[in-house]
């Protein structure tokens, strides 16, 4: 950022958009300054197939929030997305001797923990710490200071594909811009939106884009499991454009103004009009006839993420909930589907936690975005994205720059 290092650009770069949303640290708050969007047509299911295009969007969407906040941009911190996103849980374990537990001792515990063979063609995105055991005392947060004989750690690693994380860096680099760090959009939104208390108990978030369904389960204070599912807005859009044979750009309007996944909310004789293809004058439907495309495909995307959860062992523990974000999660009725489907409380997550146009970011579409400003401004004041003494999501700065010399 040109001459003013309280300043923090979070960009999100999505399958259907791209977002830039511009924030300031004050002393007490993160406030949102500018924002600015641009249809994104360069990436496929969260990944980056066209360089040129994605540039191009990356561009015209950070102009915007330039002239909204009345400043110059030069960096900015990414979100990465997409179903090369993986996460596991690893275990390391440290002999103490009967002495005080150092922070160095917690340094080399996780280092234990982070010795696991790794792809080439992976890279580790975050190493986030789950709970530390000190002998046989089990979920301590901070051991530094405790008396034990040995030190156990329980960590979460993700992982993503190298190629994907040096071609958005490529995009960024070629628009002009520096990127500071990369952050998973899950975890990024997952900030933007989900309460202390959320965290605490247990919560899942899912952040409904265009081209990916990017779940994250909290608990504990703590980033337990995450699963990417390549389903997202643009495959409803597309069910559209199919089932009522009208083009893309016209199902995209369709599933905005008059899209709702619940039969039963649409009022007896209520229509809607499609346009034809090939031009061919527009044809008036019943609403109950674009209910019943977009029921079943919301659904579907329900039950994947629930028999996931579920076959991971999870099923009861996301007693506060479950929030939904992103762009996708604005469909009448989605609340109401997700509920029957989970059996939990569901709510719509939009950001908070910030001062300025929050107005205006006041919309699940903008939490990852959001979340990146927030995550940013950790990164800037030497703290972890969850204020832990371990920092989580250190370490991928130093692979970066490796990144940029071979982007160079």
């Amino acid at each position: 950022m040109q001459g003013n290092e309280k300043i923090i650009v979070g960009l999100d770069i999505g399958t259907t958009k791209i977002t830039a949303v511009v924030g300031e640290m004050l002393e007490d708050e993160i406030s949102i300054i500018g924002v600015g969007s641009h249809p994104s047509t360069g990436l496929r299911k969260g990944s980056v197939v066209n360089i040129e295009s994605t540039v191009d969007s990356i561009k015209k969407a950070v102009e915007e929030a330039e002239l909204m906040a009345g400043c110059d941009i030069s960096s900015v911190y990414v979100g990465i997305a997409g179903n090369h996103i993986k996460g596991f849980n690893s275990h390391g374990l440290i002999a103490i001797k009967g002495r005080e537990i150092t922070k160095q001792d917690v340094e080399r515990v996780i280092d234990a923990a982070k010795a696991v063979a790794i792809p080439t063609d992976r890279e580790v995105l975050h190493v986030i710490p789950q709970e530390f055991i000190v002998d046989d005392m089990e979920s301590i947060q901070n051991p530094v200071g405790m008396t034990a004989i040995r030190l156990e750690a329980k960590i979460h690693i993700i992982t993503g594909a190298v190629s994907s994380a040096r071609n958005i860096v490529k995009c960024c680099n070629k628009a002009g811009f520096e990127v500071c760090d990369i952050a998973i959009e899950s975890l990024a939104s997952g900030e933007a939106v989900l309460t202390d208390e959320e965290k605490e108990l247990g919560c899942v978030i899912a952040d409904m884009g265009g081209g990916t369904t990017d779940l994250a389960l909290f608990k504990d204070n703590n980033l337990k499991f995450i699963y990417e599912l390549t389903l997202g807005g643009h495959n409803l859009t597309n069910d559209i454009s199919i089932g009522l044979r009208t083009p893309l750009p016209e199902a995209e309007k369709i599933k905005i103004e008059h899209g709702t996944c619940v039969p039963e909310n649409v009022r007896n004789g209520e229509t809607i009009e499609v346009p034809a293809v090939g031009g061919r004058s527009p044809k008036k439907l019943s609403k109950g006839i674009l209910a019943e495309i977009l029921e079943p495909r919301v659904e579907e995307i329900f039950s994947l993420l629930k028999k996931e959860l579920f076959s991971s062992g999870l099923e009861n523990s996301f007693p506060a909930g479950f929030v939904l974000t992103g762009g996708s999660a604005v469909l009448d009725g989605i609340t109401e589907l997700a509920e029957s489907v989970f059996n939990v409380p569901v709510r719509i997550g939009e950001p908070n936690k910030i001062g300025g146009l929050k107005d205006i970011v006041k919309n699940p579409a903008y939490a990852a975005g959001v979340g990146l400003v927030l995550f940013g401004s950790s990164a800037r004041c030497k703290m972890d994205f969850k204020n832990m003494e371990t920092q989580k999501f250190g370490g991928i700065l130093n692979r970066m720059k490796q990144w940029f010399k071979d982007i160079i």
